[in-house]
């Protein structure tokens, strides 16, 4: 029932795309904004509270319907719920149309209009941006996205909580993000216990997610990078899919403040092979034909994900 219900999922999400702003969204998001003002009093206990809430109304009711269906043995429904949760919860294409558009664009040669749709999508100041910074920008973004829309999505489903465990991934990653990022919640107390919480809820998926790519693309340097430059980004888990998915393609990532894609001048003195944080990551620089390496990489990520799953189902079937 797993693999068809991912299977299933995947497939209505290509044929209907589930809009960001659609209704059920919107109302997540408000709920977590009436949340915020109903709790938050400048400590972190407001926010483990307020974390605590959120799980149980959206989780809770997730588990139970689940769990009653089951017991009643009415399996088909089951798996039209799983369905339902799965479609839901997954985010392949939310912003898919801005990755390809940037493509498309930067192939014409119209980085102005990449710029605009980078800037749409990240919500970042893109002006003066040349083709390699928005390439690579892009790329991130869409590592990032796929790995958190997807992937994490794939390894909570098939926790023993089943739908409720994908809610849980995709509640926890929006709270982790609302309640930190905007620029009114930096800094705030009520916030951390949801970054903490997601930072624990990511750990495996994060992990797996950046061995699904050294599998799929070159092993040897996606390993070297997640291993030797992961740490030099500030979130760890970003570090981790970043380093090893551009490991995976050959690519640079990072930004300079982070100083996961600095380079050394070419007359630079040599570095003693001890010293990581002196070192350059492995492959070149981002640009447009990145882009297609990315939708490669993440394309055969998601077919291991599937082949591995339908492994698992059919052992257990046969069990």
């Amino acid at each position: 029932m797993t693999f068809l219900s991912i299977l299933c999922a995947l497939l209505l999400e290509q044929m209907k795309p589930l809009r960001a702003d659609n209704p059920i969204y919107a109302e997540i998001k408000a709920l977590a904004v009436r949340m915020e003002a109903w709790f938050n009093a400048g400590h972190a206990s407001h926010g483990r509270m307020g974390w605590f809430l959120m799980m149980a109304a959206l989780v809770g009711p997730t588990a139970i319907i689940y769990w009653v269906l089951l017991y009643y043995k009415l399996y088909l429904v089951a798996f039209g719920w799983n369905v339902l949760m799965v479609y839901l919860t997954l985010g392949f294409r939310h912003y898919s149309h801005y990755f390809t558009s940037i493509q498309l664009a930067l192939n014409a040669g119209d980085e102005s209009a990449a710029r605009t749709l980078l800037a749409e999508w990240t919500k970042t100041d893109t002006v003066g941006m040349e083709a390699s910074e928005i390439a690579r920008i892009a790329v991130e973004k869409a590592l990032i996205t796929t790995h958190r829309s997807v992937f994490g999505v794939f390894f909570w489903f098939l926790m023993p909580l089943g739908p409720a465990g994908a809610v849980l991934y995709r509640v926890s990653e929006y709270l982790s993000r609302a309640w930190n990022e905007p620029e009114h919640m930096r800094n705030e107390a009520f916030g951390e216990f949801a970054a903490k919480a997601f930072y624990w809820i990511d750990w495996i998926p994060v992990r797996l997610t950046a061995v699904a790519f050294a599998v799929v693309g070159n092993f040897e340097d996606a390993i070297y990078a997640w291993r030797n430059f992961a740490h030099r980004w500030a979130d760890e888990a970003r570090g981790i899919i970043l380093a090893a998915g551009g490991g995976a393609m050959g690519v640079r990532l990072g930004t300079p403040q982070e100083t996961a894609a600095r380079v050394l001048p070419a007359d630079a003195a040599t570095v003693d092979s001890g010293d990581m944080e002196g070192e350059a990551l492995p492959g070149e620089e981002p640009g447009v034909r990145s882009l297609q390496s990315t939708v490669g990489l993440v394309w055969r990520a998601m077919v291991l994900w599937m082949l591995l799953l339908l492994l698992l189902s059919g052992a257990v079937w046969l069990s």
